[in-house]
């Protein structure tokens, strides 16, 4: 299974950007898919998940009604829309499939592929 994201940039503050990870080598319609950032010097943590068919999202407590998780199943990819961004969403976002998981689960560990990441940069 290969990720890559794209999407990622520079935005100011109260702006919006759009992440799209597209996903070949496996069909991954049936699995749990995740975003998830990394700061430097912090460590790697959940941003939003999304089941197989879209019905149960979950998000953390830092970005609940800003971002936006959704996917395409026929395209084979998940979508992070972030809005009313911070400062303190920068970081480089990664998006990971949790092989083979059919529960939300929030702990990076847990997933079993991950994207190369994409830089989010937010300016105050």
């Amino acid at each position: 299974v290969q990720l890559v994201e794209s999407g990622g940039g520079l935005v100011q503050a109260g702006g919006s950007l759009r992440l799209s990870c597209a996903a070949s080598g496996r069909t991954l319609s049936s699995y749990v898919m995740g975003w998830f950032r990394q700061a430097p010097g912090k460590e790697r943590e959940f941003v939003a998940a999304i089941s197989w068919n879209g019905g149960i999202t979950r998000y953390a407590e830092s970005v609940k009604e800003r971002f936006i998780i959704s996917r395409d199943n026929a395209k084979n990819s998940v979508y992070l829309q972030m809005d009313s961004m911070k400062p303190e969403d920068t970081a480089v976002y990664y998006c990971a499939v949790d092989w083979p998981g059919h529960i939300i689960k929030e702990v990076p560990s847990e997933y079993d592929y991950w994207g190369q990441g994409t830089q989010v940069t937010v300016s105050s």
